[in-house]
């Protein structure tokens, strides 16, 4: 399991800052969600990465306008190891990527589609956005109970780690939903529903998605380290 900080570029996400705060850390790892940028800020984004310290992005979150020479660009320049899409019932998804990159893309649970075997089937495996299947958990658990069978079944390739409130809040779309998941975080034990989960649902390539500073995902990232050492060292010892 390794966690790593993010670029994220939702609302409320300062992407520039966060690329100023990357070198001011002597960051050289990062993930990467440039999934609110139409094209041309992202090759303004580009551009200010050449000109960072980054070296590896080894999880990229993509959007339906990016072409595959886009990603031969961070496979290349970035050694990305991971692609994460929406359902293509959600998103368009480019055919293009799948001759090239099939078994680096994985689909993520989100909320507007559960999961479908049959689609996962045609890629590497399974996103698992944490957050996301802890408010399933929370609010849909005959959801739940079906996308944790999945788990079972198909390769988790990659992660996000986000927020879970303790209370659930209503989002601004004309629906109204009520959720649990948050990509901003205000204190560090909203990341303690991971302790539930089992070691074997985190991949290589966990990534923070947050809008907060890479500061405060630096610190969430050894905050989680920490408790899953401690988790971890305690069932070897009932183990044991």
């Amino acid at each position: 399991m390794k966690i790593i900080p993010s670029i994220t570029t939702g609302q409320g996400s300062n992407w520039r800052e966060k690329i100023k705060e990357i070198n001011f850390l002597r960051l050289e790892e990062i993930a990467l969600f440039p999934t609110f940028l139409e094209r041309e800020e992202r090759n303004v984004l580009y551009q200010l990465l050449k000109e960072s310290r980054v070296k590896r992005i080894p999880l990229v979150h993509l959007r339906e306008d990016m072409d595959v020479e886009e990603l031969i660009f961070l496979v290349k320049e970035y050694d990305t190891q991971v692609f994460n899409t929406h359902s293509e019932r959600e998103y368009k998804i480019n055919k293009d990527w799948i001759l090239e990159y099939k078994d680096k893309i994985f689909i993520e649970n989100t909320h507007k589609f559960p999961l479908d075997e049959e689609e996962i089937k045609k890629y590497g495996g399974i996103c698992l956005d944490f957050s996301h299947l802890e408010n399933t958990r929370i609010l849909e658990p005959e959801r739940y109970e079906k996308e944790k069978n999945l788990l079972s079944k198909f390769k988790i390739g990659c992660n996000h780690i986000a927020a879970i409130k303790k209370e659930a809040y209503v989002t601004n779309n004309k629906k109204e939903i009520s959720r649990h998941d948050s990509h901003r975080l205000e204190n560090l034990s909203e990341l303690d529903y991971l302790k539930n989960y089992p070691i074997e649902y985190f991949s290589d390539y966990c990534a923070i998605e947050l809008i907060n500073k890479i500061s405060d995902q630096v610190d969430c990232i050894k905050y989680i380290n920490y408790f899953m050492e401690k988790r971890d060292s305690l069932i070897n010892k009932i183990v044991g």
